[in-house]
C-alpha cells in the first residue's frame, strides 16, 4: 500500500488571507491595536502555530496578552468567516484525492490545527471533500509537538500503517516541509498565495497545482 498525505488546512483550500483577516479581528476583539498587513503575515509563516504567532508578536512590541484566549477568539472567527466563504479547493487536490482511493492508495490530512478548524474546512468544502475522503485525519490533540516537529507524521503513518518511503507529503508552508523532511516522507511543496516566496529546499519540488498521476509517480519514485 502507499498513502498521499495532505499537510494543512491550505493544501485543501486556500486560506491563507482568511487567516489574516481573522487574526486581524480577533486583535480588535481584544483591544489590541494591531493590524498585519499581508507583508507583516507573509514574514511570519516560516513557521507553525497561531498562537505561537501572537506571543511572538507581542514579545516584539513589549505588550503581554493571552495569546491563547485571542488565538481562541481567531479560531472561531476564522470557522465563522469560512462557513460563508464560498471557499473551493485547490487545483487538483479533488481530482488527486478522488484518483489514489480508486486506485487504493491511502490519503491522509496531517494537520496540527484544531479539529473544529478541520471541521468547519470540510463543512465548507462539502460535497466535493468530507472527513469520509481521508483514512485518517491528524489534529492538534494527536500529538504534543507542532510542525516542524515530525511528530504528526510519525501519528499519520502509524495510523496507517505505512512506511515514510511508501508516501508523499503534499505541504503548502516552510514548516510543514520540514516536518516532512524529518519524518523522511518524500514533499511537494504546493504553496498558497502568501508562501510562494518560501524556501522549499528540501522538498522534491514545487508545483502550482496537483497532477494526480505525478504526484502518484513519487510514491513509486
Amino acid at each position: 500500500m502507499s498513502a498521499i498525505l495532505f499537510g494543512s488546512i491550505s493544501t485543501l483550500a486556500d486560506t491563507s488571507e482568511l487567516q489574516r483577516r481573522s487574526f486581524n479581528e480577533a486583535f480588535s476583539a481584544h483591544d489590541l491595536d494591531w493590524s498585519w498587513s499581508r507583508d507583516d503575515y507573509v514574514s511570519m509563516l516560516g513557521s507553525n502555530g497561531g498562537a505561537d504567532r501572537i506571543a511572538e508578536y507581542a514579545r516584539s512590541q513589549g505588550v503581554e496578552v493571552d495569546a491563547a484566549a485571542v488565538h481562541a477568539t481567531k479560531s472561531q472567527i476564522f470557522q465563522d468567516l469560512l462557513a460563508g466563504s464560498g471557499v473551493s479547493a485547490r487545483p487538483g487536490v479533488v481530482e488527486t484525492i478522488e484518483a489514489a482511493r480508486a486506485d487504493d492508495v491511502k490519503v491522509g490530512f496531517v494537520t496540527t490545527t484544531s479539529r473544529e478548524n478541520i471541521d468547519a474546512l470540510l463543512a465548507a468544502l462539502s460535497p466535493a471533500l468530507t472527513a469520509d475522503s481521508f483514512d485518517v485525519i491528524v489534529d492538534a490533540s494527536s500529538v504534543d509537538a507542532g510542525k516542524p516537529d515530525p511528530a504528526a507524521y510519525r501519528h499519520a503513518l502509524e495510523s496507517l500503517g505505512e512506511e515514510p518511503g511508501s508516501c508523499v507529503a503534499i505541504e503548502d508552508n516552510e514548516g510543514g516541509v520540514r516536518a516532512a523532511a524529518a519524518a523522511s516522507v518524500t514533499c511537494v511543496a504546493f504553496p498558497n498565495e502568501n508562501t510562494a516566496d518560501g524556501d522549499f529546499g528540501t522538498a522534491a519540488e514545487t508545483v502550482t497545482q496537483l497532477d494526480p498521476t505525478h504526484v502518484r509517480g513519487l510514491i513509486a519514485a
